[in-house]
């Protein structure tokens, strides 16, 4: 049985009583419409830990004024009923003033990993996640929390805001989960419609290819012009940025080191996001 608490109080009220058990805690946090991707971070914390946690908070300060807050999907009931299926000990599920109570006014920034892609296009972005996944860390004090490495520049900001705070939560990057043609898991899959799927379904074959270009040896600037044309002619409207980062700081990538190949793309009213591995060679 899922234990479901809406306030802050109750939710540490619970983690120390587990804490007097003697028991590990794991934090997933999410903003729900929950799939299999998140139910693959649930699996990995509970491998890991006595406890899990799952958050359920769509979270307004990650969105600017023109993207889909008010349309974002929202189906608390269904994300309820699968984190008891998944055996999840409890959903926290505050709403935004228990969050954000009257008279909020601090704002965490990190710097380095979270320049450029996402905050070229999302300037406020990174700023609102670090800020929240931040109160969680301090409300439940995970001994772990999972990400999922679809959400790559997050998970590396994520990181970095624990170095660099010294907050003693162990961050695992847990692998995408695909569909069979190999499309990242989001919620925001729900929003194309059967033809913008099949070209969807498209992303991560051009960036596989694109990784494989550069592990072989080929020259960065024109396999990224490549792969920023294979995707505009499979059917997007636009390519925000496809780039090829070192994997930890995402810094520009080197040749022959670890790095991972980004994307951001647009298709009709939804923005696709994933990225795949450069393996050093």
């Amino acid at each position: 049985m899922t234990i479901i608490v809406e306030t802050i109080a109750t939710l540490r009220a619970q983690v120390q009583a587990w804490r007097a058990e003697g028991l590990k805690v794991a934090l997933v946090p999410t903003m729900g419409a929950l799939h299999d991707g998140h139910i693959s971070l649930m699996r990995a914390a509970l491998e890991r830990a006595d406890r899990c946690v799952v958050s359920i908070f769509v979270n307004p300060r990650q969105f600017a004024p023109t993207e889909d807050l008010d349309k974002y999907p929202r189906q608390l009931a269904q994300d309820l009923a699968r984190l008891a299926a998944a055996g999840v000990h409890l959903a926290f599920t505050p709403g935004v003033d228990e969050v954000y109570p009257k008279g909020f006014a601090t704002s965490i920034a990190v710097g380095g990993p979270s320049a450029g892609l996402e905050t070229a296009f999302r300037p406020a972005f990174f700023d609102g996640v670090a800020t929240v996944v931040a109160k969680l860390f301090i409300q439940v004090a995970p001994d772990l929390a999972v990400f999922g490495e679809k959400d790559y520049q997050q998970l590396c900001v994520v990181k970095k805001l624990c170095r660099d705070l010294d907050l003693p939560v162990d961050v695992l990057g847990s692998p995408t989960v695909r569909d069979a043609e190999g499309l990242a898991m989001s919620s925001r899959n729900a929003y194309l419609s059967p033809a913008e799927l099949a070209i969807a379904q498209q992303l991560n074959k051009v960036l596989r290819k694109a990784a494989s270009s550069l592990q072989a040896g080929a020259e960065e600037k024109a396999t990224m012009a490549d792969a920023r044309k294979a995707i505009l002619d499979a059917g997007f409207d636009t390519v925000d940025y496809v780039e090829a980062r070192e994997s930890l700081t995402l810094a520009p990538w080197q040749m022959n080191s670890d790095g991972r190949v980004l994307v951001a793309a647009r298709l009709g009213k939804t923005r696709l996001i994933d990225n795949v591995e450069i393996a050093a060679s």
